[in-house]
């Protein structure tokens, strides 16, 4: 494991905070601040719990049963009672780094100091983070309000040592096992500290944060595939003047022109090698691209101010307040929900445009001069005929996943609980379109690298050249006769999600938006 720390205080955390501990393994670390914070909320929480006076959360039970007034003498096991009841979910299992975020996140809330846990909760968080533990979490449970319950029950279940994990070598096992092993006692969770574990939307925040990571580097790929395509397809590159985005001042469109005019620089394809039939414009997947990809960066924009303001924020319910413990419904989901649901409608269009652009230059109809299918033989060889049959049906699965979860609710917990975000779906069905997005982008980079190849005679821009030959070094073959496809598509699909489309380009153009 990475031995990065990142300390945790009572202020809330950084996207990049979030990804080196969920994806790099970062260890993590309570502040002082922090644990003052916590030991004060404590003190709190202990005096009302002495009090004869009910009160949620510490001496009452949840949701529709929050009308019950429990004794002391239950206290224990109505908290290790919510974590076991709650603990429901189904389906496969999620990603290491989804749990990883999702503890980290409410690990976060924790040190705030609004919700009332004993320092020692927190710690048992952050060493079980430290240990590369990972608590079993299963796809479907949550409804995103309040918050992530489901998801956040399976880890708090592992830190009692309850139920399964899995360990730093990736063998599941049970969670006392592993615990034992690295030394850390179960926790006995007192007033408060079950339902603390559980409220919150680190699920979904952790998801879009993530997302968002992925998205800032494919968006600026999408960018290199598009003017790949321009030149390959003898396009103009006046289109991407800076005078001509400034009369329209989205800050997207501008960035996107200005990456695709700095890839182009240079290129001998562009603007003057059109065919008998001289176009006046470029088609609207080549000239628009900017325009469209721009949305995208605005609406990524957008998302990152709200993950933003949920990442400095404390998500309870109840929030302990000035030695109060107090009610609310900060735990609902509905900023985040929107967002990523707001994301993905993004990346359907995206992907849409580039698969255009790909299918464009596989017709020799709109290809300008390119051989059939980027074929070596046509009829003989089919070329990349299927590679867009592939990419054609990854853009079709994204429109259905752009349809939003957000805009549906399913009352629970006998209409206590009666309007729901399904900010967990909304993030799990953009972790799928942020996969797929990829792969797209991939076939257009395969097909415009092998189209520009083609162009025999032309000198494609220094930075286009780069890409193509980091491609070609990366093991993809170029122009030939008939092959396997899927081996040459995954490897660009690898290409594509490490990055190095990027760094390749930028060695000529500098760093790029």
């Amino acid at each position: 494991m990475d031995m990065h720390t990142v300390v945790v205080g009572t202020s809330g955390t950084s996207a990049a905070d979030v990804v080196a501990v969920a994806r790099d393994g970062a260890r993590v670390a309570l502040s002082p601040e922090a644990l003052a914070a916590l030991a004060h909320a404590r003190e709190a929480v202990d005096a009302l719990a002495a009090k004869p006076e009910p009160v949620y959360g510490v001496s009452t039970g949840f949701g529709a049963l929050a009308t019950r007034h429990i004794g002391p003498e239950l206290r224990t096991q109505l908290q290790r009672n919510i974590v076991r009841s709650h603990a429901a979910g189904m389906g496969p299992r999620v990603e290491r780094e989804v749990v990883r975020a999702l503890m980290f996140l409410r690990l976060k809330t924790l040190c705030s100091g609004y919700t009332g846990v004993r320092p020692e909760v927190a710690q048992t968080v952050a060493d079980v983070l430290n240990a590369g533990i990972t608590p079993v979490v299963h796809e479907y449970g949550s409804l995103g309000c309040s918050g992530d319950l489901a998801p956040l029950s399976h880890c708090a279940l592992a830190l009692m040592g309850e139920g399964d994990a899995e360990g730093p070598d990736g063998t599941v096992r049970p969670a006392a096992e592993l615990l034992a092993e690295h030394g850390i006692t179960p926790v006995e969770l007192r007033e408060k500290e079950g339902l603390a574990l559980l409220n919150g939307t680190d699920g979904m925040l952790g998801m879009l944060v993530m997302a968002l990571a992925d998205l800032d580097r494919l968006y600026t790929t999408a960018d290199i595939t598009a003017a790949l395509t321009l030149e390959a397809l003898l396009g103009t590159d006046r289109v991407l003047a800076p005078e001509l985005h400034a009369v329209r001042p989205h800050p997207g469109q501008a960035a996107s022109a200005a990456n695709m005019a700095a890839v182009l620089a240079g290129s001998g394809l562009v603007g003057g090698h059109q065919d008998d039939a001289p176009r006046v414009q470029d088609a609207y997947s080549v000239r628009c691209a900017p325009q469209v990809a721009g949305a995208g960066r605005d609406t990524l924009a957008h998302a990152r101010l709200v993950a933003e303001r949920e990442l400095a924020a404390a998500v309870d319910n109840p929030l302990v307040i000035d030695g109060r413990v107090e009610s609310n419904g900060n735990f609902h989901g509905a900023p985040v929900a929107y967002v990523l649901d707001f994301v993905a409608i993004a990346v359907a269009d995206l992907a849409s445009i580039a698969e255009r652009r790909t299918d464009r230059l596989l017709d020799k109809n709109r290809s300008h001069g390119l051989p059939p299918f980027l074929a070596d033989d046509p009829g003989v060889d089919s070329g990349l005929m299927i590679a867009q049959y592939t990419q054609a049906a990854l853009v079709s699965e994204l429109k259905r996943l752009a349809v939003p979860a957000s805009a549906d609710s399913i009352p629970s917990s006998a209409m206590q609980e009666d309007h729901v975000s399904m900010g967990w779906s909304a993030a799990r069905k953009l972790r799928t379109a942020v996969d797929a997005l990829a792969r797209v982008l991939a076939v257009e980079l395969y097909a415009a690298t092998r189209a520009v190849e083609l162009r025999a005679g032309l000198t494609p821009a220094p930075a286009s050249a780069a890409v193509i030959a980091a491609l070609r070094a990366a093991g993809v073959e170029g122009p030939g006769q008939d092959r396997v496809l899927a081996p040459d598509l995954a490897l660009t699909t690898e290409f594509v999600r490490s990055g190095r489309p990027v760094e390749a380009a930028e060695q000529h153009t500098g760093p790029l938006a």
